[in-house]
């Protein structure tokens, strides 16, 4: 996409709530449910981060989950997943696990460390209502598998998902086709970025402030930027004068109801109920 090239405008900013979550660890929820309609395909975005153990030694124990794919990406630290299906990996900076509920399972995400920064982020990516009942998988990405793109001058992309230019991502076969990219402009630098037409999109920014758009709207560490969906637009533009960084998320909408209660994500209340039914019966 050449710089020239029509952007995607800010449609809007909103900065990240903070709360906890699991058995109290403390995080900034980003993407709300107030969002999941305007960003379908995504459910949820949290940053965490804390250099005080007290804020992450307790994690998140054993909870179920249906309907809907979480997604890890570690920055910093180490934690440890677990689930009922077998399935174990340690996640340490820069990896990334894409795990697909499905139809149900139950795990725990704990930290393996007792001091230091741990930093994050967790983001829920729906399912259309044809695969809420699939068998539940996990894909656990080692930080060096995922490409690293130099599109030009102080201007690195790590591409988890999707593709740009001539590079895919480590994670293909989604099928919301997402993006995902984790992006630094050191110094000052500027770069334009495909997103697919009709994709909802949105960007990130954790640290430094960002320019987006041909409006060059700022936006600053702990803000979401939510692009609009300008037919005419192929991508947006990127750009920082002292460096951020950032990630940019698209994916395709899904355009189904979205019921969500709790750690489950089902298309009406019946299916939510028998969740819970399934839940307590043990058959997740």
């Amino acid at each position: 996409m050449p710089l020239h090239s029509i952007s995607r405008s800010v449609e809007s900013i909103v900065t990240g709530t903070a709360v906890s979550d699991g058995a109290g660890v403390k995080l900034s929820r980003v993407l709300s449910t107030n969002l999941q309609q305007r960003l379908d395909p995504f459910l949820m975005l949290d940053d965490f981060g804390s250099d005080s153990p007290d804020d992450y030694l307790a994690g998140f124990p054993d909870h179920p989950h249906r309907g809907f794919e979480t997604v890890t990406y570690m920055l910093e630290g180490r934690m440890r997943h677990r689930d009922n299906a077998g399935h174990e990996g340690l996640l340490c900076s820069g990896d990334v696990q894409w795990m697909t509920a499905g139809r149900g399972l139950i795990h725990s995400e704990m930290p393996e460390q007792e001091q230091g920064r741990m930093r994050g982020f967790q983001l829920w990516v729906n399912l259309p209502a044809c695969d809420k009942m699939m068998a539940p998988r996990y894909r656990g990405i080692d930080a060096k598998a995922i490409p690293v793109w130099h599109p030009e001058e102080n201007v690195t992309a790590k591409i988890i998902a999707g593709a740009q230019g001539p590079i895919r991502g480590a994670v293909d076969g989604i099928r919301v086709e997402p993006l995902y990219l984790d992006i630094e402009l050191s110094g000052a630098a500027e770069h334009a970025f495909a997103i697919e037409p009709g994709h909802n999109a949105f960007v990130y920014v954790y640290q430094g402030d960002a320019r987006i758009g041909n409006r060059n709207t700022v936006v600053s560490a702990g803000q979401m930027a939510i692009l609009g969906n300008e037919p005419e637009a192929c991508g947006v533009t990127l750009a920082s004068a002292q460096g951020a960084k950032m990630i940019l998320l698209a994916g395709r909408p899904i355009g189904e109801p979205i019921v969500q209660w709790g750690p489950f994500v089902m298309n009406s209340r019946e299916e939510i109920e028998q969740a819970f039914a399934d839940y307590r019966s043990g058959k997740l």
